[in-house]
């Protein structure tokens, strides 16, 4: 469901959207053998564990300055990041080993298949000779076939043609396509024994329709900025009157975004939950030849959908019979520049940065191109790359021993739902009836995939990465010949991040998360549960927030509540959004306790299993002070973070996670958190013990 790191990843969409950490941008990071050049990146046990010097604030009154103070003042977001932390500085190693093992195989021949892929692709997109040479003749032939629309039909094949699986509503909470819409294959919602065609909203180039709709002067300055980038991309694409096309383009998407759910009701499982018929489309959303939209989109034989933003599907429909065909292939063609900016000349990829990265993020200096040609490697080869860092960087000593945390947290998490006087037995026995069906990967998914249908072409690299996304398209679509996997990984392996898939009711813990500061075998227990312990408590308790208690132990949607049982939850639920809402990071802009309820409840309930898990791993022995400080400070670490204003805005208009700061506070809810710190009343985190939230 939510995922750890937001945007902390080398990842394109869905994994660069929803995180747990506060990352707003970095790349996957291994674990296992540190190189000599990743020292400083990586946080040594010592440096974790370390109290904070005098001048840091007192725990009670700012938990996160306290534990990680000495960081934030001492340290600069580097010039090519939007922010960073302890899931970027990870992420950040990890890209550097990863390079350095993907450039190393082009040293000798390889007889893996995928390594070769892997290392064709990686060289291609590196040669920037070869690209700037090639100029903008590897995207004509799109261009031209766009330019060759000449009716409503072949606009409708255009649209269907431009569909990639490129969203993911539920694990990665991911609502963003460039393309008029998104496509997810998953479990049905309603019925477990099959896949089913997700549709979602999409068509805008700015990251949410409030950039569309705010009034503040920065909004209007990005929109400003976007028709701008819209002209210049078209004007290097060899477009004419490339300012008025820009503009025409622009309000078409306005008229896009107006139709658009909002990010908290899209976080609404209930609300996505519109079965559709094939043949319903033509008279809910009239405008589009759907017929032919389906057909092009490989989708024709498709009789049943689940359509998560209906008000989108029938706003853009309508928008395709009313808008002149000569701004829907301007739209088509910018949005098709701008998605493959990266592997045109330079020019058009500086353009793109300019914009997405300065403008947008406020990330001043864009990354090393082999950091980003390590990105889109990542996007197309995933489980390829993934297979190559596991055999390299995992120890199965790592996977046994974190294997073994699980195993306790789930058994903390059981203990807690038992001992709640407020949950019906018939509830209780529900949601231990999911952790028993609850299936937990670690470390890398049980089967690899494979890629033995993709054509990687040396020295090609816009077509390698336009048969890519097709490849991966293709392979979604023929899930849904498939019964549902549960032991399906939707994270790949060298991803610094963690996911619960409410669907398959299971979790993925990659290995590249696995390592100092949230796991390492040379500290403390209380450290690692407070670190990895309490991700994989928070992993688990999505399944119990408020959007995965509505699924059940085979991840049918339906309610298992009693109504005095989901009464008592909502009740508490509303007092984590006013404790939220209350943290006020800038004078005009509030944390939005409600976009980030889930997330907020994984944590608090996530930490307190931890805490329980660590205690009962200790053999029954009391918890020492400095033990509980261990935990908490291990905790607190793994939210060090600091972001630019731009991108810290952004994040909380459209992340469903809130800042670093206040998610680290979480622990004012913990009773243990108060003697180990000698937390006292009057202090600005102290709460009352009626005060203190409690959930699970």
């Amino acid at each position: 469901m939510r995922v750890v790191t937001a945007a902390a990843s080398s990842f394109p969409a869905p994994w660069r959207k929803r995180a747990m950490a506060l990352a707003l941008s970095g790349i996957a990071l291994a674990s296992g053998a540190v190189h000599a050049h990743d020292q400083e990146a990586v946080a040594s046990p010592a440096a974790v564990m370390a109290a904070p010097k005098a001048a840091s604030a007192l725990p009670g009154d700012d938990f996160y300055d306290y534990v990680n103070g000495d960081w934030l003042r001492s340290t600069d977001i580097p010039a090519d990041r939007s922010s960073w932390g302890s899931f970027a500085m990870l992420a950040n190693a990890t890209n550097e080993r990863i390079i350095s093992l993907v450039e190393g195989l082009a040293v000798a021949p390889q007889a893996d298949a995928s390594a070769r892929q892997v290392s064709d692709f990686y060289r291609s997109w590196m040669d920037e000779a070869a690209i700037e040479a090639k100029g903008w003749a590897p995207l004509k032939p799109l261009l031209s076939k766009i330019n060759g629309i000449r009716d409503q039909a072949g606009l409708a094949r255009a649209l269907g043609e431009s569909l990639r699986a490129d969203v993911d509503p539920l694990n990665a909470t991911n609502f963003y396509t460039e393309n008029l819409f998104g496509l997810w294959v998953a479990q049905d919602l309603n019925d477990t024994t099959r896949n089913v065609a997700y549709l979602l909203q999409g068509g805008l180039g700015l990251p949410d329709r409030a950039f569309y709709q705010g009034d503040s002067a920065r909004m209007q300055g990005l929109r400003t900025g976007y028709q701008t980038h819209i002209a210049a991309m078209l004007k290097q694409a060899g477009y004419s009157d490339a300012p008025a096309r820009a503009a025409r383009v622009f309000a078409l998407e306005q008229q896009i975004a107006a139709s658009h759910a909002s990010r908290e009701d899209s976080a609404d499982v209930a609300k996505g939950n519109n079965a559709w018929r094939a043949a319903d489309f033509a008279s809910k959303a009239p405008g589009l030849d759907w017929k032919a939209f389906f057909q092009a989109a490989g989708l024709g034989q498709q009789t049943d959908f689940i359509v998560w933003h209906p008000t989108a599907m029938t706003g853009s429909a309508a928008l395709v019979a009313s808008v002149p065909l000569a701004t829907w292939k301007d739209f088509l063609a910018f949005h098709a520049i701008n998605h493959f900016s990266t592997t045109l000349p330079k020019a058009a990829a500086d353009q793109r940065f300019a914009f997405y990265g300065s403008a947008l993020s406020g990330t001043p200096q864009q990354s090393l191109r082999s950091k980003r040609a390590l990105a889109a490697t990542n996007a197309a080869l995933s489980d390829a790359v993934g297979k190559l860092y596991v055999e390299r960087y995992f120890p199965p000593e790592s996977k046994a021993r974190v294997q073994d945390m699980v195993t306790n947290i789930v058994a903390a998490f059981s203990r807690r739902i038992d001992k709640l006087d407020w949950m019906a037995p018939a509830t209780k026995a529900q949601a231990q009836e999911k952790l028993k069906t609850l299936y937990v990967g670690v470390g890398y998914p049980e089967r690899w995939a494979s890629y033995a249908g993709l054509r990687v072409v040396r020295g090609d690299a816009l077509g390698n990465v336009q048969r890519a996304e097709q490849f991966h398209y293709r392979q979604e679509l023929a899930k849904l010949s498939q019964s549902p996997d549960r032991k399906a990984w939707a994270m790949p392996a060298q991803l610094v991040n963690a996911v619960n898939l409410p669907l398959q009711n299971s979790l993925n813990f990659p290995a590249a998360i696995l390592q100092p500061p949230f796991f390492d075998p040379q500290v403390s227990d209380a450290a690692n549960y407070g670190g990895i312990g309490a991700t994989i408590g928070h992993e688990i308790s999505h399944s119990f927030d408020d959007q995965g208690a509505q699924f059940d132990a085979q991840g049918k949607l339906r309610d298992w509540w009693t109504p005095a049982d989901l009464a008592h939850f909502q009740t508490a639920s509303k007092q984590l959004v006013a404790q939220f809402a209350a943290y006020k990071p800038f004078p005009d802009l509030a944390v939005n306790g409600q976009l980030t309820l889930s997330e907020n409840l994984a944590d608090l309930a996530g930490v307190a299993a931890a805490h329980d898990a660590f205690t009962l791993s200790q053999q029954g022995k009391p918890a020492q002070p400095v033990a509980d400080r261990d935990f908490f400070r291990g905790y607190g670490v793994s939210w060090r973070s600091k972001a630019r204003e731009a991108a810290a805005r952004q994040q909380i208009l459209t992340d469903g996670h809130a800042p670093a700061q206040y998610r680290a506070a979480t622990v004012r809810n913990l009773d243990a958190w108060y003697p180990a710190f000698d937390v006292q009343p009057g202090q600005q985190l102290y709460l009352a013990p009626e005060q203190r939230v409690r959930v699970w």
